[in-house]
Protein backbone atom coordinates (compact mmCIF):
# COMPACT_ATOMS: atom_id res chain seq x y z
CA UNK A 1 0.00 0.00 0.00
CA UNK A 2 1.29 3.44 -0.96
CA UNK A 3 2.83 5.55 1.78
CA UNK A 4 4.20 9.07 2.03
CA UNK A 5 7.48 8.40 3.81
CA UNK A 6 9.31 5.98 1.49
CA UNK A 7 10.10 8.10 -1.56
CA UNK A 8 11.60 6.29 -4.52
CA UNK A 9 12.81 7.16 -8.00
CA UNK A 10 11.76 4.59 -10.59
CA UNK A 11 13.64 4.54 -13.87
CA UNK A 12 10.77 4.39 -16.36
CA UNK A 13 11.58 3.80 -20.02
CA UNK A 14 8.04 3.06 -21.08
CA UNK A 15 8.84 -0.60 -21.65
CA UNK A 16 7.55 -3.82 -20.11
CA UNK A 17 10.20 -4.26 -17.43
CA UNK A 18 10.33 -0.70 -16.10
CA UNK A 19 6.54 -0.51 -16.04
CA UNK A 20 6.39 -3.72 -14.02
CA UNK A 21 8.94 -2.20 -11.63
CA UNK A 22 6.84 0.95 -11.27
CA UNK A 23 3.81 -1.06 -10.17
CA UNK A 24 6.00 -3.31 -8.02
CA UNK A 25 7.22 -0.21 -6.16
CA UNK A 26 3.65 0.99 -5.65
CA UNK A 27 2.60 -2.43 -4.38
CA UNK A 28 5.67 -2.61 -2.11
CA UNK A 29 4.59 0.55 -0.31
CA UNK A 30 7.00 3.12 -1.71
CA UNK A 31 5.73 6.66 -1.98
CA UNK A 32 5.74 9.26 -3.18
CA UNK A 33 7.08 7.72 -6.37
CA UNK A 34 8.92 9.79 -8.95
CA UNK A 35 9.21 8.17 -12.39
CA UNK A 36 12.24 9.27 -14.38
CA UNK A 37 12.93 8.93 -18.09
CA UNK A 38 15.98 9.79 -20.19
CA UNK A 39 16.21 11.36 -23.62
CA UNK A 40 19.53 10.16 -25.00
CA UNK A 41 18.81 10.33 -28.72
CA UNK A 42 17.33 6.85 -28.91
CA UNK A 43 15.76 5.80 -32.20
CA UNK A 44 12.72 4.62 -30.29
CA UNK A 45 12.24 7.88 -28.36
CA UNK A 46 8.46 7.51 -28.74
CA UNK A 47 8.94 5.40 -25.61
CA UNK A 48 9.10 8.67 -23.65
CA UNK A 49 5.54 9.50 -24.70
CA UNK A 50 4.36 6.09 -23.57
CA UNK A 51 6.23 6.44 -20.26
CA UNK A 52 4.41 9.71 -19.58
CA UNK A 53 1.07 7.99 -20.15
CA UNK A 54 2.05 5.09 -17.89
CA UNK A 55 3.22 7.37 -15.07
CA UNK A 56 -0.05 9.33 -15.29
CA UNK A 57 -2.06 6.11 -15.16
CA UNK A 58 -0.08 5.00 -12.09
CA UNK A 59 -0.50 8.36 -10.37
CA UNK A 60 3.27 8.93 -10.25
CA UNK A 61 5.20 12.09 -10.98
CA UNK A 62 7.23 11.99 -14.19
CA UNK A 63 10.28 13.87 -15.43
CA UNK A 64 12.67 13.43 -18.36
CA UNK A 65 16.37 14.23 -18.14
CA UNK A 66 18.31 14.94 -21.34
CA UNK A 67 21.53 12.97 -21.78
CA UNK A 68 22.85 14.11 -25.17
CA UNK A 69 26.32 12.80 -24.36
CA UNK A 70 25.32 9.29 -25.41
CA UNK A 71 24.04 10.49 -28.78
CA UNK A 72 27.21 12.52 -29.33
CA UNK A 73 29.35 9.45 -28.69
CA UNK A 74 27.12 7.15 -30.73
CA UNK A 75 28.46 3.64 -31.40
CA UNK A 76 25.14 1.90 -30.85
CA UNK A 77 22.38 0.72 -33.18
CA UNK A 78 19.86 2.12 -30.69
CA UNK A 79 21.12 5.64 -31.36
CA UNK A 80 22.32 5.65 -34.95
CA UNK A 81 21.86 3.52 -38.05
CA UNK A 82 22.61 -0.15 -37.80
CA UNK A 83 21.18 -3.63 -37.36
CA UNK A 84 19.89 -3.98 -33.79
CA UNK A 85 20.27 -7.73 -34.07
CA UNK A 86 23.95 -7.67 -34.98
CA UNK A 87 27.03 -8.18 -32.78
CA UNK A 88 29.50 -5.34 -32.31
CA UNK A 89 33.29 -5.48 -32.39
CA UNK A 90 33.45 -6.22 -28.65
CA UNK A 91 31.21 -9.27 -29.04
CA UNK A 92 28.21 -7.48 -27.49
CA UNK A 93 24.84 -6.85 -29.16
CA UNK A 94 24.98 -3.76 -31.39
CA UNK A 95 22.03 -2.43 -29.36
CA UNK A 96 24.35 -2.05 -26.35
CA UNK A 97 24.82 1.62 -25.46
CA UNK A 98 28.16 1.86 -23.60
CA UNK A 99 27.75 3.40 -20.15
CA UNK A 100 24.00 3.90 -20.49
CA UNK A 101 22.83 2.33 -17.24
CA UNK A 102 25.82 3.76 -15.38
CA UNK A 103 24.88 7.27 -16.50
CA UNK A 104 21.18 6.69 -15.94
CA UNK A 105 21.64 5.52 -12.38
CA UNK A 106 24.16 8.21 -11.49
CA UNK A 107 21.82 10.90 -12.83
CA UNK A 108 18.89 9.25 -11.05
CA UNK A 109 20.86 9.27 -7.79
CA UNK A 110 21.50 12.99 -8.13
CA UNK A 111 17.80 13.48 -8.84
CA UNK A 112 16.93 11.39 -5.78
CA UNK A 113 19.33 13.46 -3.67
CA UNK A 114 17.40 16.60 -4.61
CA UNK A 115 14.13 14.91 -3.63
CA UNK A 116 15.43 13.36 -0.42
CA UNK A 117 14.82 9.86 -1.77
CA UNK A 118 17.20 7.01 -0.96
CA UNK A 119 15.84 4.30 -3.27
CA UNK A 120 16.29 3.83 -7.01
CA UNK A 121 14.22 1.14 -8.71
CA UNK A 122 15.31 -0.24 -12.08
CA UNK A 123 14.29 -3.06 -14.39
CA UNK A 124 17.78 -4.48 -14.96
CA UNK A 125 17.83 -8.26 -15.23
CA UNK A 126 20.67 -10.72 -15.66
CA UNK A 127 18.52 -13.81 -16.30
CA UNK A 128 16.82 -12.98 -19.61
CA UNK A 129 18.98 -10.05 -20.63
CA UNK A 130 20.55 -9.07 -23.93
CA UNK A 131 24.15 -9.60 -22.90
CA UNK A 132 24.58 -6.10 -21.50
CA UNK A 133 27.27 -6.06 -18.78
CA UNK A 134 25.67 -3.05 -17.07
CA UNK A 135 22.57 -5.13 -16.28
CA UNK A 136 24.46 -7.46 -13.95
CA UNK A 137 23.93 -7.18 -10.20
CA UNK A 138 27.71 -7.20 -9.70
CA UNK A 139 27.96 -4.00 -11.75
CA UNK A 140 25.12 -2.34 -9.87
CA UNK A 141 26.57 -3.25 -6.47
CA UNK A 142 29.83 -1.56 -7.41
CA UNK A 143 28.01 1.50 -8.75
CA UNK A 144 25.84 1.72 -5.65
CA UNK A 145 28.93 1.84 -3.46
CA UNK A 146 30.61 4.42 -5.69
CA UNK A 147 27.55 6.68 -5.57
CA UNK A 148 27.34 6.40 -1.78
CA UNK A 149 30.98 7.37 -1.43
CA UNK A 150 30.91 10.08 -4.06
CA UNK A 151 27.77 11.76 -2.76
CA UNK A 152 28.07 10.89 0.92
CA UNK A 153 24.44 9.92 0.70
CA UNK A 154 22.74 6.58 1.29
CA UNK A 155 21.39 5.17 -1.97
CA UNK A 156 20.10 1.69 -2.70
CA UNK A 157 19.58 0.35 -6.21
CA UNK A 158 16.63 -2.04 -6.10
CA UNK A 159 16.20 -4.45 -9.02
CA UNK A 160 13.04 -6.56 -8.54
CA UNK A 161 13.49 -8.43 -11.84
CA UNK A 162 17.19 -9.23 -11.51
CA UNK A 163 16.75 -12.99 -11.02
CA UNK A 164 13.52 -13.43 -12.98
CA UNK A 165 13.03 -14.86 -16.45
CA UNK A 166 10.76 -13.00 -18.87
CA UNK A 167 8.06 -15.57 -18.12
CA UNK A 168 8.35 -14.85 -14.41
CA UNK A 169 8.29 -11.11 -15.08
CA UNK A 170 5.01 -11.51 -16.96
CA UNK A 171 3.59 -13.55 -14.10
CA UNK A 172 4.69 -10.89 -11.60
CA UNK A 173 3.05 -8.14 -13.66
CA UNK A 174 -0.16 -10.15 -13.96
CA UNK A 175 -0.47 -10.21 -10.17
CA UNK A 176 0.25 -6.52 -9.54
CA UNK A 177 -2.87 -4.32 -9.23
CA UNK A 178 -3.18 -2.05 -12.23
CA UNK A 179 -0.06 -3.27 -13.96
CA UNK A 180 -1.77 -5.29 -16.68
CA UNK A 181 -3.65 -2.25 -17.98
CA UNK A 182 -0.41 -0.26 -17.98
CA UNK A 183 1.37 -2.96 -20.01
CA UNK A 184 -1.05 -2.20 -22.84
CA UNK A 185 0.67 1.18 -23.16
CA UNK A 186 4.23 -0.11 -23.13
CA UNK A 187 6.72 0.00 -25.97
CA UNK A 188 9.59 -2.48 -26.04
CA UNK A 189 10.48 -2.53 -29.75
CA UNK A 190 13.94 -1.23 -30.71
CA UNK A 191 12.41 0.17 -33.89
CA UNK A 192 9.89 2.20 -31.93
CA UNK A 193 6.88 0.38 -33.35
CA UNK A 194 3.74 -0.45 -31.41
CA UNK A 195 2.82 -3.15 -30.65
CA UNK A 196 6.24 -4.07 -32.08
CA UNK A 197 8.12 -4.99 -35.24
CA UNK A 198 8.13 -8.63 -34.14
CA UNK A 199 11.68 -9.11 -35.38
CA UNK A 200 14.13 -7.21 -33.15
CA UNK A 201 15.68 -8.96 -30.12
CA UNK A 202 13.49 -6.99 -27.70
CA UNK A 203 10.28 -7.99 -29.47
CA UNK A 204 11.31 -11.63 -29.68
CA UNK A 205 12.23 -11.80 -26.00
CA UNK A 206 9.00 -10.12 -24.97
CA UNK A 207 6.89 -12.47 -27.12
CA UNK A 208 8.72 -15.48 -25.66
CA UNK A 209 7.92 -14.36 -22.11
CA UNK A 210 4.21 -13.91 -22.69
CA UNK A 211 3.98 -17.19 -24.62
CA UNK A 212 5.71 -19.15 -21.86
CA UNK A 213 3.51 -17.51 -19.22
CA UNK A 214 0.39 -18.39 -21.19
CA UNK A 215 -0.94 -14.83 -21.25
CA UNK A 216 -1.72 -12.67 -24.28
CA UNK A 217 0.35 -9.50 -24.51
CA UNK A 218 -1.92 -6.54 -23.59
CA UNK A 219 0.05 -4.28 -25.94
CA UNK A 220 -0.93 -6.49 -28.86
CA UNK A 221 -4.43 -5.07 -28.64
CA UNK A 222 -5.31 -2.05 -30.84
CA UNK A 223 -2.98 0.88 -30.08
CA UNK A 224 -4.06 3.15 -27.25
Amino acid sequence: MKTDNRPAVVLLSGGQDSTTCLYWAIDAGYGPIHALGFDYGQRHRVELEQAAKIAKLAGAGYAVLPLPTLAAIGDSALIGPGDVGAIDRAGLPSSFVPGRNLLFLTAAAAYAYKLGAHTLVGGMCETDYSGYPDCRRETLDALEQAIRLGMEYEIEIVTPLMRLSKRQTVELAHGLPGCWDALALTLTCYEGERPGCGKCPACLLRAKGFAEAGHPDPAAEPAQ
